[in-house]
């Protein structure tokens, strides 16, 4: 009886490790197949994310080209009108340019409507200390160097309508980050370069939320959370938040 007992002890561990063998072998197999599985999961999310990402690109591009040349077209009186009424305060020039930094880095010569006097950036330095904006960027309440067509082109931002034309070309997009000037980007913490990670806009989300009246260190939040949240649905949504963030004239100065 002692000698069946110890054969059926052994004989029951012998079936014990067989049954541990077979389950590290079924483990490991599927081990393996759920790495394998994850694998795919996360290369098919990766692939699905660079296909959302180029539909959005060329989405947002066809929105740019077909919505700057429709603007350009119905704004052309506004540009005569404009024009006529800077050349009869100011004389010229009527347009003003200033290299601004786009995508990446690059430099581009952007256009606008002349809103300030002609001697404007030599007074600049006399009027550091009334700066509103935090330091990087210079903004300040009823700037003495803006003519009095500058205020109300300013307000209604109808001195940004030759920027139409960038969108056109591709310097600039309808929507993203306001091109900054290389003297503020020269000031620029990693963080802030953040915002050169995609093409410039004419209006973001900071400019339909209050625009100049938002601090510096706000403005590159709220255009950081646009460039990680961007979609062609977004543009939609703050292009349409323009329209009564311009009528209202709030932080246009």
């Amino acid at each position: 009886m002692k000698l069946i007992n110890t054969y059926a002890v052994r004989n029951s561990k012998i079936e014990e490790q067989k049954m541990m063998n077979l389950y590290s072998k079924f483990a490991a197999r599927d081990a393996h197949y759920f790495t394998f599985k994850e694998s795919i999961l996360s290369k098919s999310k990766i692939v699905t994310w660079k296909i959302t990402l180029k539909i959005n690109a060329v989405l947002k591009r066809a929105l740019d080209i077909l919505g700057s040349a429709i603007f350009l077209m119905a704004f052309s009186p506004v540009y005569l009108i404009t024009s006529l009424a800077i050349l009869l305060e100011d004389g010229r020039p009527i347009f003003y340019s200033q290299t601004r930094v786009a995508k990446r880095g690059r430099h581009f010569k952007m256009w606008k409507f002349r809103s300030m006097y002609k001697n404007a950036d030599s007074m600049k330095a006399d009027l550091e200390s009334d700066d509103m904006t935090g330091g990087v960027i210079f903004k300040m309440k009823h700037d003495p160097r803006i003519t009095r067509t500058g205020r109300i082109i300013r307000k209604l931002s109808i001195d940004e309508l030759p920027q139409l034309w960038h969108v056109f070309t591709g310097d600039l997009s309808l929507v993203g980050p306001r091109p900054p000037i290389p003297v503020e980007v020269a000031e620029y913490t990693p963080w802030d370069m953040k915002r050169l990670e995609v093409t410039p806009g004419l209006t973001c989300t900071w400019q339909v939320s209050g625009r100049s009246d938002i601090d510096f260190e706000n403005q590159v939040n709220l255009d950081i959370d646009y460039i990680k949240r961007r979609s062609f649905l977004l543009d939609l949504v703050l292009l349409l938040r323009t329209v009564p963030a311009v009528l209202s004239g709030k932080g246009a100065y």
